[in-house]
């Protein structure tokens, strides 16, 4: 288990949250985790939303190249909409960084009845 998260807004409904796992390639961590990271590229283009809530980077501590990226937004609406606004962007950013990972797969998205445990 990495970690839990209470996926609510601050007054108190669900937020909609998106779980991404990356397979790292050795010696792109550094360079991974800056991208990735709460000042990261991909924070910074998601700022451009309002609905956008934050980001969190996970490490696997059994698997040190396995990482996970949770991203909250204030609903699913607002995360479909940012991605038909941003789609150049994304992809752009998408493209430019897959060379620093093997593979990278959406593993869940939607809105939690509980809390997120992974």
């Amino acid at each position: 288990m990495l970690e839990c998260y209470d996926a609510k807004a601050e007054d108190g409904t669900s937020m909609f949250v998106i779980l991404w796992e990356f397979e790292v390639k050795p010696g792109s961590e550094g360079s991974f985790e800056k991208v990735y990271g709460p000042a990261g590229a991909w924070v910074q283009l998601f700022q451009r939303d309002p609905h956008y809530r934050g980001s969190k980077l996970l490490r696997d501590v059994a698997q040190p190249l396995h990482y996970y990226t949770i991203d909250y937004w204030d609903f699913e609406f607002a995360y479909r909409d940012f991605l038909n606004r941003y789609q150049s962007a994304y992809q752009e950013l998408d493209r430019s960084f897959e060379r620093l990972t093997f593979r990278e797969r959406q593993v869940l998205s939607g809105v939690p009845e509980q809390s997120v445990v992974l």
